[in-house]
């Protein structure tokens, strides 16, 4: 088991670990169990009723959260022509070919997100096996191999979030900063709950959202009860 140290042992004596948790309590909760001097990502872990071993429960997309992610987003386009301009108007932060593998071959990794066009593609596998590993490689199914490059470049600058679900079934994601206060909060948690529920695969059986704990960067996780909350954003 990890080690916590005092702050957080003082902070979890505050959570009740028997007791699933309303949203708005939840959120409560976590807002009063922050000790740290930064302003904390909210985050959210699901446990899901699916076995990723199969690929038609697999579970990868992403979302648009009403209030973004509070991160500022470092945006690589992989795009020629028209596009380039596109892309650049959009609010991309990196647009080129040719000369961005090569940067990136030698070691340049500054960007947290990359969009390509399809035609790009080809060039862009040049470089898979160092994006890949890090998920930066651009994905069709998280909707970021596209010719739509100014509106998928506003969605991730505007707080897009992707997410997959694990080898044991959970859905890990940053859904927000605590600074965002209780409301929006909310309204991110619900948006992204949503889409999860949207997801659910066909071939999944039994319960399908098993457990919903939500928790600042450094804090104690708070356990929500996954009924209430779906009732909530259906």
């Amino acid at each position: 088991m990890p080690k916590h140290g005092k702050n957080y042992t003082n902070k979890l004596k505050a959570i009740d670990r028997s007791v699933l948790y309303t949203v708005e309590d939840g959120i409560q909760a976590v807002l009063s169990a922050t000790y740290a001097k930064f302003d904390e990502t909210f985050d959210i872990a699901m446990k899901l009723g699916v076995d990723p071993r199969h690929a038609d429960q697999m579970i990868r997309s992403s979302v648009s959260l009403p209030h973004g992610t509070g991160k500022v987003t470092r945006v690589l386009v992989f795009a020629k022509g028209p596009k380039e301009a596109e892309a650049l108007e959009a609010g991309a932060d990196y647009v080129g070919g040719d000369d961005l593998i090569e940067k990136i071959k030698d070691g340049w990794l500054e960007f947290d997100k990359t969009v390509a066009t399809p035609d790009m593609m080809g060039t862009v596998g040049k470089i898979g096996r160092i994006l890949g590993p890090r998920n930066l490689m651009p994905n069709a199914k998280l909707g970021t191999v596209t010719f739509d490059v100014a509106d998928v470049v506003k969605e991730i600058k505007g707080g897009k979030v992707d997410f997959r679900v694990d080898k044991a079934g959970i859905i890990h994601a940053g859904i927000g900063k605590l600074s965002f206060g209780p409301e929006k909060m909310q309204e991110n948690l619900h948006a992204f709950v949503a889409r999860i529920i949207q997801l659910k695969p066909s071939a999944s059986k039994g319960v399908y959202l098993k457990s919903i704990t939500i928790s600042s960067t450094m804090g104690p996780g708070v356990k929500l009860d996954p009924l209430v909350l779906r009732s909530m954003v259906k």
